[in-house]
This record gives structure tokens, sequence and C-alpha cells, in this order.
């Protein structure tokens, strides 16, 4: 069985979810404040913050896993190894608050690779007690140790990223499956006003779901697919989020601004695919921007 093959029986795993579930619940208490968790989701930044932060200390630990090789290199190496432990914290913040939005087998694979990152850094803050007492081969074999468990782990957390999906932006895959020519989504009359209408597009012989809102004259027409998870955005509700109009998701509750598909409120970071409209003859034609085709 190959590797990928081994993490998704992680993830099947449902035996774990006594110890993943109340671990969950104890973030989510933690993180209850709306703006502490979409600060750490990254819903300011239009990207999850996550992968950003956690290239700080893995970066460092890979630069002082090679300056350890050069003796007269080692005091960086110490320097670079405090630099990681420092910055693993807010690392971590922000990979639990992903975390405990995602899917159940997300969240099973997600607490192996939080495990081998804990075990990870606590190898590295022995390291710099070791190298503290001028143990230095100590320091090194037990940096070198957690150097290897924190790859692991990185390899775990690109298949949750890449394999799971759990970073990624549905609806930017959605959109991949529309036609890029106009779609006539019919008559403006016969669409509700203030809340969102599911209309289908099509590409590729796919139907992709669309959710329309109607604000007077004006049509903005979404990919019906949430950028989060998935969600079915034409099922939620318009509300006025932080000042602006919204469409919110009924399963996570991601907000996006109608005027620009912009997150307002997380667990959602990157902006939901809107699409172009123009009107002819009373009639909503809508189509994938430019950067699509």
């Amino acid at each position: 069985m190959s590797l990928m093959g081994i993490l998704d029986r992680v993830g099947d795993a449902t035996s774990v979810d006594k110890v993943v579930d109340p671990a969950r619940k104890a973030v989510l208490a933690v993180l209850r404040p709306p703006a502490v968790k979409d600060f750490l989701h990254g819903t300011w930044l239009g990207h999850p913050l996550h992968p950003v932060l956690v290239q700080v200390p893995v970066g460092s630990w890979i630069s002082a896993g090679v300056l350890d090789l050069v003796p007269a290199m080692r005091p960086a190496a110490t320097m670079l190894i405090g630099t990681g432990v420092a910055t693993a914290l807010p690392a971590a913040l922000a990979g639990a608050a992903d975390w405990s939005d995602q899917e159940a087998g997300v969240r099973r694979l997600g607490a192996v690779h939080a495990g081998l990152n804990t075990a990870a850094l606590a190898l590295y803050v022995g390291s710099l007690a070791a190298r503290g007492r001028r143990r230095g081969g100590l320091g090194r074999f037990l940096s070198y140790c957690g150097l290897g468990l924190a790859g692991t782990s990185a390899a775990i957390g690109g298949h949750m990223s890449y394999a799971q999906a759990s970073g990624a932006s549905h609806s930017a895959t959605a959109a991949q499956a529309l036609t890029h020519d106009w779609l006539d989504l019919g008559p403006l009359d016969d669409l509700p006003e203030g809340r969102p209408a599911l209309r289908t597009g099509t590409g590729g012989g796919v139907a992709v779901p669309l959710a329309v809102v109607r604000r007077g004259a004006r049509v903005d027409v979404f990919v019906g697919n949430c950028a989060h998870l998935s969600g079915p955005l034409y099922e939620g509700d318009v509300e006025e989020v932080r000042g602006s109009a919204c469409l919110v998701c009924p399963w996570h509750g991601s907000a996006f601004d109608l005027d620009s598909g912009e997150p307002r409120h997380g667990p959602a970071a990157t902006p939901q695919e809107k699409l172009e409209v123009r009107m002819e003859a009373g009639r909503v034609m809508a189509r994938l921007p430019a950067r699509h085709a």
C-alpha cells in the first residue's frame, strides 16, 4: 500500500474520534471570538494564514540543519532553532483554527499532523536546552530528530491540502467545469429579491450550480459551491456582515461580499468565484471572468 493509501486509512479511522472530538471542542472554546478565528483563518488576507506562518519555523529548522554541518556556524544554527521554536505557536494556532472547521477525515489526519509537530517542537526545545549546557552533540542529535518528525508532518499536511483539498478553493475548482461562453440564466423578473436562487451553468457536460442574488435591477452571480468546503451557497442567506451585504454559506457561516466576492467572515479565507453579468432583453446573462479563459 502506498503512503497516500495509508494516510487515507487514517482519515477513515472513526476510532480516533474519541480523541479528536474533545480536542476540537477545546479548540472551538479557546478560539470562540469570531474576530480571533477570522484573523487566524486569514479571512483578512484573502489566503489561509497557516501555510504562510508555517514557513518561518520550517525554514528556520531546515536552515539550522544545514548550518549545524559547519562547526563555525553552529551558534547561528542555535539562533535559528530558537526562532523556529518561538514562531511555532502562532503557526499552530492558525492551523488549529483551520482544522476545527474541516470535515471528519481531515480532522483525524490533522490530529496526527499536530501530534508529530508537537513532538518535533519538544525535540527542538530539548536541543536548545542541551546546547545551553554545552552538550552540542546531543543538541544536534535532538534537532535532526525533530527535523525528521517535522518533515514527516509536513508531508501529511501536504496530503491534507492537496489530496483532501482542505485548503483549496472549492469554488475555483467548480468554476473550471464551466463554459467560457455567456450563460442564459433566465428572466430577471423570475429572480426573488434579496435572497439567493439556484441556477445552473454547463461546460464539458457537467452541470455547475450557481447562486444568483437579485438586488433591484442589480444581479450578482457566484459559483454555487462555497470556497471553504463546497457548501450550497444557493441555500444560504443575504445578510449584512461588517458593513457589507454578504452571501452567507449555510454550512459554516462563511460570508462573501456581494459586490466583490471577498470573504468578510470565515472560515473561508479565499474569495468566492464571481461571474460577470449583463442584461439582454430582460434576461440575465453571466460568464466566467477573463482570467479563467
